[in-house]
């Protein structure tokens, strides 16, 4: 497997600090969180976008991915929500990305039954613009369809090779899942895994790999019994946690805690 780290983690910093920081810490690849305060969103140039490519190219540093932010199961119209996901396609196709991150984001006025529609129509609307593209729509684990089982929930109804699952190793273990039921639910699907690590349930700020509660190893242990040889990235929500300790002083204890990970599952 091969480990990453998201920009969620380091908002804002310059691309060049991010890829630098990547190469110090022996980390393959970065995901990079799509948003217009970030240095890399879908308003950048064409030249832009050619500078950011060449600068990945530069540092040996891949891009896993683009985080971005439709929600695929939002009521309202389809229109707004398929612009967003085509502007993101369009960033992913001009960097290298092989993949771009939706949420799904259904409403609490909508049935479970009515949010799953929305989203599989969305999804497979898209899904034929990604295939021209050559970039994949993955479906993260979050909100209101946070574990395996309601992921795959629309998934099943999309039944595109161009729209597959990002897992969220919190997100399915908030929602009471298992790590062997989420990855068995998510394999066929499964395009990278997000892991972390938090106080509890009820505390959800980021904090050091291995130092919460989420079943890393289990999880890890899971991805290798199965001969899963995919991304680990670590997602430290530091945006959103502006008292947690800074991302950069925990990535080389970050990496060596997946890396003793790796080799205890192996």
């Amino acid at each position: 497997m091969k480990l990453a780290f998201s920009t969620l983690g380091v908002p804002g910093l310059p691309l060049a600090d991010v890829l630098r920081l990547a190469a110090e810490h022996g980390y393959h690849g970065v995901e990079l969180r799509a948003h217009p305060e970030e240095p890399v969103h879908p308003g950048l140039t064409a030249a832009e976008r050619a500078d950011a490519a060449a600068e990945f190219k530069a540092a040996g540093i891949e891009l896993l991915g683009l985080a971005g932010y439709p929600r695929v199961a939002a009521p309202g119209d389809d229109e707004p929500v398929l612009a967003e996901i085509r502007a993101l396609l369009d960033l992913a196709r001009d960097l290298g990305a092989p993949c771009i991150r939706v949420f799904p984001g259904g409403g609490t006025d909508q049935s479970p039954e009515e949010a799953d529609a929305t989203a599989a129509r969305r999804l497979g609307t898209a899904a034929e613009y990604a295939a021209d593209l050559g970039v994949r729509i993955l479906l993260e684990t979050h909100d209101s369809h946070r574990t395996g089982a309601d992921a795959i929930r629309i998934l099943g109804l999309v039944g595109h090779r161009q729209v597959g699952a990002l897992w969220d190793v919190m997100h399915t273990w908030l929602g009471g899942e298992q790590p062997s039921e989420s990855y068995a639910a998510l394999s066929p699907f499964l395009g990278y895994v997000q892991v972390k690590d938090i106080a509890s349930a009820d505390d959800t700020t980021p904090l050091p790999l291995g130092t919460g509660v989420l079943p890393l190893t289990e999880c890890v242990e899971v991805l290798s019994r199965h001969g899963w040889d995919g991304w680990l990235c670590w997602e430290y929500e530091k945006r959103w946690y502006e008292a947690a300790a800074p991302l950069p002083d925990l990535l080389g204890a970050g990496r060596e805690h997946l890396a003793r990970l790796l080799n205890e599952s192996a």
